[in-house]
């Protein structure tokens, strides 16, 4: 257990230093890639942002979608990718190679839609490589560009707000 808390807190140390030396670099570049992170216990619907982004003309080729579960038992064999609490060594070191090449690709937007405050799903965000990042209303201001307060069972409320700021952001 002390172990655990030791893990927790070296993690969260790269967290911090991942959120303070990033340099936000906003571009007016039209959309086309899109990654989307979501956490099992809050939402599970991946057709929803499939469909989303098909209907704003994004190829589904080009929308990658990778979901938080607890225990692999509760993982569905048609997702994307899925990860867990074992992904995850001491120091933000991430064991699974399909959510590494995740973190490592450029979208250009990156989707947390998750409120829980889950030190893996605050790595993968901090840690993506994102030219723009999007989520939830959070405790720390630094780990989205653009955040839209609503909670997840409000998905048609986010699709909107979403499409009214990349609107404006001169995104689509």
């Amino acid at each position: 257990m002390i172990l655990k808390a030791f893990k927790a807190n070296s993690n969260q140390k790269y967290i911090n230093k991942l959120l303070n030396t990033r340099q936000v670099t906003v571009s007016n570049k039209k959309m086309k890639t899109v990654g989307i992170i979501l956490n099992m216990d809050e939402f599970s619907d991946f057709d929803v942002f499939r469909s989303y982004f098909k209907a704003l003309g994004i190829l589904p080729a080009k929308v990658k979608i990778i979901a938080f579960v607890d225990d692999v038992k509760d993982a569905n064999p048609l997702w994307d990718t899925y990860f867990n609490p074992k992904d995850f060594g001491w120091k933000g070191k991430i064991n699974n190679t399909d959510l590494q090449i995740f973190i490592d690709t450029e979208f250009d937007v990156l989707i947390s839609f998750y409120t829980e405050e889950r030190l893996e799903l605050n790595l993968i965000t901090a840690a993506s490589k994102a030219n723009f990042k999007v989520g939830l209303t959070q405790d720390d201001k630094r780990m989205y560009d653009l955040m839209i307060d609503v909670n997840t069972k409000q998905v048609d409320l986010f699709k909107k707000e979403l499409t009214k700021y990349l609107t404006v952001l001169n995104k689509l």
